[in-house]
């Protein structure tokens, strides 16, 4: 879906017990990480979700975390990453971009996680803050933290129903 095509979301709902999330993000742009918060964490209580907030140095290591995460003791029944990779004059957009992406997608694979992906990819500050404080007045409407969120309560939505 496109940032023109999308429209905030509402949260789904879930049958069962709250979900309890993690969510981990990656400030380093402050001002978009935070919007992409705001809008994860709008969706969550409205779905009567429970969440923990862990934040990491870079989009990089969002991955990491979360494998940190279900490395620990405690159990989340989801997980959302949110972060922000703007591009610059070298190539290390493009090697953050692909690592950070496949290795959210080889985690959620391997070990069969609900995870929302709201790591935002872009080649201006400017498209980054339409896209995660789209819900403040007077904003357009388009929070990819929402998004995110949304689509992990989905995706438990999902594993309940399947047992899994």
């Amino acid at each position: 879906m496109s940032t023109e095509d999308a429209v905030l979301p509402a949260a789904p709902r879930i049958d069962g017990p709250p979900p309890h999330l993690l969510i981990v993000r990656a400030p380093y742009y402050r001002e978009v990480a935070d919007g992409l918060l705001r809008g994860a964490e709008r969706i969550l209580r409205e779905a009567g979700a429970t969440f923990e907030l862990a934040d990491v140095a870079g989009a990089y290591e969002l991955p990491q975390a979360i494998r940190l995460a279900l490395r620990g003791a405690r159990r989340f029944d989801g997980y959302v990453a949110l972060g922000c990779v703007v591009k610059g004059e070298t190539d290390h957009y493009d090697h953050i971009c692909r690592e950070t992406i496949a290795g959210l997608m080889q985690l959620s694979l391997q070990f069969g996680l609900a995870l929302g992906q709201g790591v935002l990819t872009v080649h201006r500050l400017d498209q980054a803050l339409a896209r995660s404080g789209g819900d403040l007045p007077g904003g357009n409407g388009h929070n990819k933290g929402a998004e995110a969120a949304a689509a992990a309560l989905v995706q438990i939505g999902l594993a309940r129903r399947l047992g899994a």
